[in-house]
């Protein structure tokens, strides 16, 4: 299920839990506090997620039910999917020296575009028809010409 390819510039972990041993390698790799409390937090509710089982009896299934469970029925954010699904990666890879070959294939989400808000012809002459006495002399003081709108 799981293929070893520990890295060899790495040196041995020296803590017997897996939180440490997590906790080790981040530090080893001089990532940053926010980063390893982030991953320490991810790696624990992957493993409480399925029964307390080590991550080295896990694959590619219970991965994707994690993160499929982050999504459906968390609804976490894309940011935060992201980086649960890193966490994961920097535990097979860094910490438990496991090749994922499979991960390249999960789906990962996508941020859903973002449509800036602009107000149609006919909703600004409303808008600008409801402007009374001092707040309508400066929209109406200076008009463009009909046959052209101010594009600004």
């Amino acid at each position: 299920m799981l293929r070893s390819t520990a890295d060899p510039s790495l040196p041995p972990l020296q803590s017997a839990r897996l939180l440490d041993q997590v906790r080790e390698r981040v530090r080893y790799l001089h990532y940053s506090l926010r980063t390893e409390q982030a991953y320490v937090h991810w790696v624990r509710a992957f493993v409480r997620h399925h029964a307390l089982r080590h991550p080295r009896e896990m694959g590619r299934a219970e991965v994707e039910a994690f993160l499929s469970w982050l999504a459906a029925e968390r609804h976490v954010a894309v940011s935060t999917h992201r980086q649960a699904l890193s966490a994961l990666l920097f535990l097979y890879q860094k910490v438990l020296g496991v090749d994922l070959p499979w991960l390249r294939e999960i789906d990962r989400p996508q941020r859903p575009p973002r449509l800036p808000v602009v107000l149609s012809t006919e909703e600004v002459v409303r808008a600008l028809a409801l402007l009374q006495g001092e707040h309508r002399v400066p929209v109406h003081g200076a008009q463009a010409p009909a046959t052209r709108p101010v594009v600004r």
